[in-house]
């Protein structure tokens, strides 16, 4: 969903700061309002505490097909804000006021959550599913910590561009396969007047997107070295993916940097902008100004600008996840392990209108489903968001190094600077807790 999910984002570098350190004075107090589950339910209901108010109906959906299945009920709860809801999360666990389900993120924001000892290992849970081929099982690693599954995908959304098709028949085009195509489509819409491209640093999140679109369509291998630490950003092929996006700026087929995503929306539904680059979730969105799904929006993979590597998509999806002292612990594990079941998901992501972790669930609308096909049947390699991908202090301050680089597309150069000093400090951080979390392991289990 956005940063974290559809209609909340992460708020400026240094609102959030300030947000902080009044959320982290504030934060027993908030415990009692945020996660009233740690009360405890009725038995047969399992409260599950999320970041985003448009998953609450689906989350209620899901609910209710669960019940029938296997007698328990999913009670969403939702904390809108981003900053409010990480603390919160972060500080219950260490307590016995915890919730017992939450919607996380996955990749190394999850591995972030399982090092603090407070989430349940949920491997079992994942084994079974694969069995019963509840679940794509290449989507493991985004889920797992030292090889343990700490959290089940709950949506599977696929970063794409989504277009008008009325647009593109009125001025006599196509979706792109190649990467040439995708940048004569966007000559011939500026010449028709229409702005080729969204790009926004809006609510900061987005910063990363074109970053992350350019560089995994440049060089997917590369993209995932540097999103795990293997690369550098002062890499020539990290600045030739700075420099395409500011072609593209030189070329003037952006959007103006302030315009959101929600905005983004109408604007393509009424056929003032080309494409907008977003999740599958983006869907949504664009349903609520008056899209509908195969007639006045589509969506397409975006090309490979180098044909001759392994075509690639984005992919990003949220973590359901068990914690260790929640008060109702044996049914929020039972409910885990029923998440995949091919009913309930069908109702979750049929309610959501995104794509599903389920393959056997059918997709919920033509859209998804013609991305699905593709992904599926062209083999496509999946690599995980950028948002999801490093140290979470480092992909956020990473984001706001984006952000500058996009409000001056001419310092690229001095932004890749930037952020490979912050990387080196972050990496060297994060691999030295992991040395330090393996010698405690195994000091633990000599002592055992």
């Amino acid at each position: 969903m956005s940063g974290r999910s559809v209609g909340s984002s992460p708020g400026p570098r240094l609102a959030r700061r300030t947000f902080l350190a009044a959320a982290g004075a504030a934060a027993a107090g908030g415990l009692t309002t945020a996660c009233s589950s740690a009360s405890g339910l009725p038995a047969g209901k399992v409260a599950v505490l999320g970041d985003s108010a448009a998953w609450e109906k689906p989350m209620a959906a899901a609910g209710a097909a669960m019940k029938q299945a296997a007698a328990l009920q999913l009670v969403p709860q939702v904390n809108p804000s981003l900053e409010s809801f990480e603390q919160i999360v972060k500080s219950s666990l260490r307590t016995d006021r915890t919730p017992d389900l939450l919607k996380y993120w996955s990749g190394y924001r999850l591995q972030d959550l399982a090092r603090t000892g407070g989430i349940v290992d949920l491997s079992t849970q994942w084994d079974a599913a694969v069995r019963r081929r509840w679940v794509d099982a290449s989507l493991r690693s985004a889920f797992t910590y030292q090889d343990r599954v700490y959290g089940l995908p709950m949506n599977l959304a696929y970063w794409v561009l989504f277009y008008n098709p009325e647009v593109f028949r009125a001025h006599d085009l196509q979706p792109p396969a190649t990467w040439a195509e995708f940048m004569t489509v966007c000559a011939r819409l500026k010449k028709s007047g229409i702005t080729p491209l969204h790009g926004t640093a809006a609510d900061r999140w987005p910063s990363f997107i074109w970053f992350q679109e350019v560089l995994s369509r440049q060089d997917p291998q590369f993209y995932d070295d540097l999103m795990n630490g293997r690369a550098r950003y002062t890499d020539p092929r990290a600045e030739r993916a700075l420099r395409t996006i500011a072609s593209f700026f030189d070329k003037d087929w952006f959007t103006p940097m302030d315009m959101s995503h929600t905005d983004a929306a109408g604007v393509l539904v009424h056929g003032k902008v080309g494409m907008v680059a977003c999740g599958t979730w983006f869907g949504g969105i664009l349903g609520g100004v008056g899209g509908k799904p195969g007639k006045n929006y589509g969506a397409f993979v975006l090309p490979m600008a180098e044909p001759r590597t392994r075509p690639c998509v984005i992919f990003e999806s949220s973590a359901l996840v068990a914690t260790v002292k929640g008060p109702d612990r044996t049914e929020a594990v039972k409910a885990a392990g029923n998440w995949l079941r091919p009913s309930v998901m069908k109702a979750f992501s049929h309610t959501l209108q995104d794509g599903c972790p389920n393959p056997r669930v059918a997709p919920p609308n033509t859209v998804i489903a013609g991305l699905a096909e593709k992904v599926r049947g062209d083999r496509l390699r999946m690599l995980n968001r950028f948002w999801e991908q490093g140290p979470p202090e480092l992909v956020e301050a990473t984001v706001d190094d984006l952000a500058g680089f996009l409000l001056n597309p001419s310092s690229y150069r001095s932004v890749l600077r930037t952020m490979q000093g912050r990387a080196d400090d972050a990496w060297k951080v994060w691999r030295e807790s992991e040395k330090t979390e393996k010698t405690e392991q195994g000091e633990g289990v000599k002592g055992a």
